[in-house]
């Protein structure tokens, strides 16, 4: 046999027609997949959903939310979805604050509303207080035949028992006092020494332009005459002098408007001030009080 007979003869492979089946599987495999993944992230674990909407509102403070309730926001009627919205229908009254910086403003002003019925309840009870000092005060002078030898007025400080009797104001450039002042203040002492108030004994001159013979200034006299009667009312009236203070106002602080007939006897004095312990927030609102429910006069 010849050696080209013996030869292997190769034949050309005949072509795979079926070869697109193998595709089509593939892709139809990852379709598969691609549902199948997707089925699964579209389920909701509704525990855990809860949760988050409980956290995210709590973190915000707000006490409504659009997860509030079972309803999801798409559940509601969708032919009129911004009817709620609408400014003619709604209700301005039950708009509620949820900005932060609102919900702020609305506490602050309901805080402070709270103080200032707190500080009026104080000033009221502080003023009646004061009243009863007063009519003690009064009863015990007019007992005596001395109502008229002082003036007694309310106002932020407290109490104050003005000395302005020509019977009891010192004698011109002297800071000594006179025997029926001494005996107003024997009056005064038991109700004053009864009370557990501080009390400021203030000096006052009158507004003449002359200078004091025996003082340099209008300072000296009036601290002198104020002095004169913090020591009567301790040593003759035993109120104890840790609760007591002299102060010097010179011709500074007129009771009466000096260009009237008379002003210059009446603001030639001497204040007992029963200084009140109430707040300063309380204080200021004596007026107020008074002016509402009359100074009880």
């Amino acid at each position: 046999m010849s050696k080209s007979r013996r030869r292997h003869e190769e034949h050309e492979e005949h072509a795979n027609h079926e070869r697109w089946l193998v595709s089509y599987a593939d892709m139809m495999t990852l379709l598969m997949v691609l549902f199948i993944v997707m089925f699964a992230i579209s389920q909701v674990d509704q525990r855990k959903f809860d949760q988050l909407k409980d956290g995210m509102a709590a973190g915000f403070g707000a006490t409504a939310s659009p997860f509030s309730g079972s309803q999801g926001t798409m559940d509601s009627e969708g032919d009129k979805p911004m009817e709620k919205l609408a400014p003619e229908t709604q209700d301005v009254g039950d708009v509620q604050p949820h900005d932060v910086a609102a919900q702020m403003s609305v506490k602050q002003q309901v805080v402070e509303k709270a103080q200032d019925a707190k500080d009026y309840a104080e000033a009221k009870a502080e003023v009646d207080r004061l009243k009863r000092i007063r009519r003690q005060v009064e009863k015990a002078l007019a007992a005596h035949g001395y109502r008229d030898d002082v003036r007694i007025r309310i106002d932020e400080r407290g109490l104050s028992i003005s000395l302005v009797s020509r019977h009891i104001v010192f004698r011109a450039n002297e800071a000594q006092l006179s025997s029926r002042g001494q005996k107003v203040l024997d009056v005064l002492a038991p109700v004053i020494r009864s009370l557990p108030n501080r009390l400021d004994v203030d000096g006052h001159t009158n507004q003449v332009k002359v200078k004091p013979k025996y003082y340099p200034t209008d300072w000296e006299l009036s601290a002198a005459r104020a002095v004169t009667v913090l020591r009567y009312l301790n040593e003759h009236g035993h109120v104890p002098a840790k609760r007591m203070a002299a102060v010097a106002y010179g011709h500074e602080l007129p009771l009466r408007d000096p260009s009237l007939p008379g002003a210059a006897a009446l603001n030639k004095r001497v204040d007992l001030v029963v200084v009140s312990d109430a707040p300063e927030r309380a204080r200021r609102l004596f007026g107020k009080v008074l002016r509402e429910h009359g100074d009880g006069t």
